[in-house]
């Protein structure tokens, strides 16, 4: 048999822990995947937002993966689905993704069934509402979406489903919250790699959306501009403050000097009125001494 894969599981129940390599089903017959292109580009961009975001900015307790058009197989002989985004908690890839084992998502390997899947729509024939709705449910994946952005199959552009004992229940919300990822769905009008559109973003409770590694990076090269501007801010303010405690200084100087040159004419003019009065009491005593009473 070949060499089983890696996944590691956490927190999952002991009914859903990965298969002992031993026990692994031989699938030399399956075919893990086809070469088939992505159905149009709007697809493999949305496809591409969807995991891209997840690996470049969100950093959740627990291990995850997510995976864009790659085969969900859930029996040795049955067809495997492919859905356009799937992801799973508390699983990790394997170190080495080549051999044949680790080159899909074996539910028997992860242990578990993904925790999300997405389906985007671009025709009328994926029977993404009805056959694959059931489907899903069978694998006992936890939240379905329907990304229906051209309505081919409901007016409603995102639909949601929970499972609820065997079925997936339909949602009523037109955003989503998944508490088990602490992650939420919803739709973004905006522009992803020069394309305007509207896209399905992920979120957090909060519903801030997970960024691309675009946004963060554009967004941590503008916390370096706002800290660059406000320490260049914080460096003028500086030199304003030594420029005032400068010219503090300097009045406080010219005050001192006012304040000596005051008392230097104060002391002249008390010393020349001393002079004066020392002169008018000797010219008094001149007089009084040739008998002339002043």
């Amino acid at each position: 048999m070949s060499s089983a894969p890696e996944p590691v599981v956490q927190n999952v129940p002991s009914l859903l822990k990965p298969l002992p390599p031993e026990l692994w089903p031989n699938i030399d017959h399956i075919q893990t995947e086809d070469g088939a292109p992505v159905d149009n580009v709007f697809s493999e961009k949305q496809m591409r937002l969807l995991t891209e975001s997840l690996h470049s900015s969100w950093k959740p307790d627990f291990p995850f993966v997510a995976f864009a058009n790659v085969g969900l197989f859930y029996g040795v002989n049955i067809a495997p689905l492919v859905p356009a985004v799937l992801l799973s908690l508390n699983v990790r890839l394997p170190e080495d993704l080549r051999p044949k084992l680790n080159r899909s998502y074996f539910v028997w390997g992860y242990g578990k069934p993904p925790e999300v899947v997405i389906e985007i729509v671009s025709n009328k024939e994926g029977r993404e509402d009805t056959e694959k709705l059931d489907l899903y449910a069978d694998v006992r994946v936890s939240n379905y979406f329907i990304y229906d952005p051209d309505g081919f199959l409901s007016d409603t552009p995102l639909r949601g489903y929970e499972l609820v004992r065997d079925e997936l229940k339909p949602l009523e919300e037109d955003r989503f919250l998944l508490p088990k990822s602490e992650l939420g769905l919803c739709l973004w009008r905006g522009r992803y790699e020069d394309t305007d559109a509207t896209w399905l973003r992920w979120t957090d409770p909060q519903w801030n959306l997970i960024p691309t590694g675009a946004e963060k990076a554009e967004a941590e090269a503008s916390r370096a501009d706002a800290e660059a501007s406000r320490a260049d801010a914080e460096a003028s303010r500086a030199e304003a403050e030594a420029s005032r405690a400068e010219a503090e200084a300097s009045r406080a100087d010219a005050e001192a000097s006012r304040a000596d040159g005051e008392a230097s004419r104060a002391e002249a003019e008390a010393a020349a009125a001393r002079a004066v009065q020392q002169e008018n009491e000797r010219l008094q005593k001149i007089l009084r001494d040739h008998g002339i009473d002043s």
